[in-house]
């Protein structure tokens, strides 16, 4: 009979090297991997402890889920506050379309939670890059809708495509410049 290394319930004290960062760090890595967010067993098996080990730092998956996908929208371009604020939207939705290529996956995850701590990274940023043009909340606002429906659908395009190196960075200028001229002609 095989004796089962891994112990079950919380990690002992400074015996382990679990936390909730490596956690993360390792669900990245098995997403990056495998396309698709892992599940507790194999984020568990992956670091050599008892799924439930897992819970003693994240209440259920849905709270693992709101991290890991934090975490990676965090990662996004930071905006430099009080520069040309048309590279810097740039920069950002770049950014944002890298790390949804990057982790293939990503982009349904957010999708299908109902937490928006993603979302108000990306939020929060827009805001800072738009805030010298003072629109009004309603178009600002709109304007964040309209980026980001263009952003994800940009983002599935890629996912979609047989060969995804056709789908360019590059390609995003035209629209994102139409969006920044929309923006513009919208000031106060």
């Amino acid at each position: 009979m095989d004796v089962n290394e891994k112990k079950r319930g919380r990690p002992v004290g400074k015996l382990t090297q679990l936390s909730a960062d490596r956690i993360i760090e390792t669900a990245k890595c098995l997403m990056k991997e495998n396309g698709k967010v892992p599940s507790i067993r194999s984020l568990a098996t992956q670091l050599n402890v008892d799924p439930m080990a897992i819970y003693h730092y994240f209440n259920n998956k849905n709270s693992l889920l709101e991290a890991l996908t934090t975490s990676l929208v965090g990662e996004i371009y930071l905006p430099q506050v009080h520069s040309d604020w048309q590279n810097e939207l740039k920069y950002l939705c770049v950014s944002y379309v890298e790390i949804l290529r990057e982790y293939n996956g990503l982009l349904q995850t957010m999708l299908s939670m109902t937490s928006h701590g993603p979302a108000q990274i990306f939020t929060e940023r827009y805001k800072i890059i738009v805030s010298p043009l003072a629109l009004p909340q309603k178009t600002e606002k709109d304007g964040l809708d309209l980026l980001a429906d263009y952003l994800h659908g940009f983002a599935f395009s890629i996912s979609c495509c047989h060969d995804e190196k056709m789908i360019k960075t590059e390609m995003m200028n035209g629209p994102l410049a139409l969006i920044c001229n929309a923006l513009e002609s919208s000031r106060t």
